[in-house]
């Protein structure tokens, strides 16, 4: 499926681990619906669904070796084939919906694994990972990518109060456990959203003020309401 063909307004979330991603995409989802729009949303990766999903798990449980002890280029293929096994899920959910929305999809392959390099290391792998996501598996480029901002410390606090995951029997997996690691992935989010015209970010802790769910909902309902097919009042419904 190209770009160019019409297709559903794709808006994907992304963020350090325990920043609200899903909990936001699922608030929106349900505002679109209740919109009466046709939303669809996909959670990435796909953990129980797909091989790839299931090598993921695998990497997160720490079952390939710590963080330091895999290649990100290698580690970047696992979360690229799981997205590539579920292109023809991504594809008619664009072509049969009016808006998509992603819980990560690309960027978040991106911001994770290039924050294990530096320099020319760090941009050489930024290169590679957009080559294999969107020119060799096709997969179409998001419209909108909401950058959920949190700082690591309140990230890893809220990953502490997470419900036990269908991919890891851990309160954290080996990516989520690690403060130093997700402050350079915050880094290199962080950067994408100053450089990417269609990145919108959202402060989620203000001057030190942790945002309720509800506060951080209206701030991505303000960014998402006037790129709808069909325009939606501000206010709360």
């Amino acid at each position: 499926m190209s770009d160019a063909q019409p297709r559903a307004l794709l808006l994907d979330f992304e963020g350090i681990d325990g920043s609200g991603k899903g909990t936001q995409a699922e608030r929106l989802h349900a505002r679109l619906t209740a919109a009466r729009l046709r939303c669809a949303l996909i959670s990435f990766p796909r953990y129980s669904q797909t091989l790839f999903g299931r090598a993921v798990g695998d990497f997160l449980n720490g079952r390939f070796g710590s963080l330091d002890q895999v290649h990100p280029f290698l580690v970047s293929l696992l979360f690229a084939g799981d997205r590539f096994e579920s292109k023809g899920l991504l594809c008619d959910a664009l072509q049969h919906h009016d808006v998509v929305v992603l819980d990560r999809y690309v960027p978040s392959n991106i911001a994770h694994q290039a924050a294990k390099l530096q320099g020319e290391e760090r941009t050489e792998l930024i290169r590679r990972i957009l080559e294999i996501e969107h020119s060799i598996y096709g997969l179409p480029k998001a419209d909108l990518v909401l950058h959920l901002d949190l700082p690591v410390p309140q990230a890893q606090a809220l990953v502490a109060r997470k419900a036990q995951r269908d991919y890891t029997p851990h309160a954290a997996d080996i990516q989520e456990a690690d403060a130093g690691y997700l402050a350079q992935v915050a880094e290199v989010y962080q950067a994408l959203a100053r450089s990417e015209p269609h990145w919108c970010r959202i402060e989620c802790c203000p001057a030190g003020r942790l945002l309720t769910v509800d506060e951080v909902h209206d701030l991505v309902w303000s960014a998402v309401a006037h790129r709808l097919p069909t325009p939606i009042p501000l206010g709360r419904t």
